[in-house]
């Protein structure tokens, strides 16, 4: 394998994907829009690390933009698509819906055309733990029926695996799905919770808590989630027979964490208390994720096992290194 493009490589997870492929010796054609949705700085600071690696090449290029998508599957070599670029944040779903539409249902739409056309020979993409939506039943499994979304960013993630499954049905294209648990880690986004809650305590100032800290998360390290992607990628599904060569694995680290632990390991990490202010559940949010990772370990042989104490250490220890404090 030569080649991979890889879509929102200057996001979080996109950044952690490019970096361990490159050092594997694997040749990474980037894309990304370079979104404002958070600080420009943590993209640009990702890039900076990225763009002298060999190997890499940088493209800023939106995936909305369906002529722009042609033209660049037309003239660059690569192979498999890793597909990680998408409008994120289930909140913000709530007070921008066009944008969820635009970016994670019309820009799939014309990746996955383009694909169609090349011939890629595997599409890999990021759905997300949003899809199981209102399900009671824990852990999540592949199984379970995800009907029943409560927000656009679930929904629009939903019609993503519904969209790679048609697909893969009438063009025989293999398409994989990735269920994402909770990523954090090193130069993760900072509207997620682990980055308002290092940020916060060391600067004494409140933590918003909702459903009164009586939430689950199945947190997932970004190393783990980053060797799951690549596996994945490197053993696709079966085309020509009669069934589509489409799957959907879950990727988490099975091991749900109540979000007051996880404020107690960032406590002891950063040696001061938390000040908490308790709220309700938050329009859209969920209580609990939890994720069933046999069929991944069952397909790629692999199951995320970072626990959460190392992970925090590392990630509080990038905030202090790159935040200076």
């Amino acid at each position: 394998m030569d080649k991979v493009l890889v879509t929102g490589c200057a996001g979080f997870i996109g950044f952690h994907l490019a970096k361990k492929l490159i050092e594997r010796g694997v040749g990474v054609m980037g894309l990304d829009n370079l979104s404002p949705f958070y600080d420009e700085g943590l993209k640009a600071g990702r890039l900076a690390i990225l763009r002298p690696m060999p190997g890499f090449v940088f493209t800023k290029g939106d995936i909305t933009d369906r002529p722009f998508i042609e033209s660049y599957f037309e003239k660059t070599e690569f192979g498999p698509v890793i597909h990680l670029a998408a409008q994120a944040g289930v909140r913000y779903s709530l007070e921008n819906p066009h944008v969820y539409v635009n970016s994670n249902v019309v820009g799939f739409v014309n990746l996955m055309e383009a694909a169609r056309s090349r011939k890629v020979p595997h599409f890999v993409y990021a759905s997300s733990s949003s899809v199981y939506g209102a399900n009671s039943k824990t852990p999540f499994s592949e199984k379970d029926n995800v009907d029943s979304p409560v927000s656009l960013y679930a929904a629009t993630k939903k019609s993503n695996e519904l969209m790679a499954h048609v697909y893969a049905h009438l063009y025989q294209m293999p398409v994989t799905g990735l269920r994402f648990f909770t990523v954090y880690g090193p130069w993760g986004r900072p509207d997620m919770a682990l980055f308002k809650f290092c940020k916060a305590i060391l600067r004494g100032e409140p933590i918003d808590v909702y459903n009164h800290g009586k939430m689950l998360r199945d947190f997932t390290y970004v190393d783990d989630v980053v060797e799951g992607v690549i596996r994945a990628m490197e053993n696709p599904p079966k085309a020509g027979s009669r069934a589509a060569p489409a799957r959907i694995f879950n990727i988490g680290n099975s091991q749900p964490v109540e979000l007051l632990k996880l404020i107690r390991v960032v406590e002891d990490k950063i040696g001061k208390k938390a000040i908490i202010n308790m709220l309700p559940l938050q329009p859209g949010d969920v209580p609990a994720t939890y994720a069933d990772i046999d069929e991944l370990s069952h397909a790629v042989g692999y199951r995320p096992n970072t626990p959460i104490e190392v992970g925090v250490s590392r990630f509080v220890d990038w905030y202090r290194k790159n935040y200076q404090c």
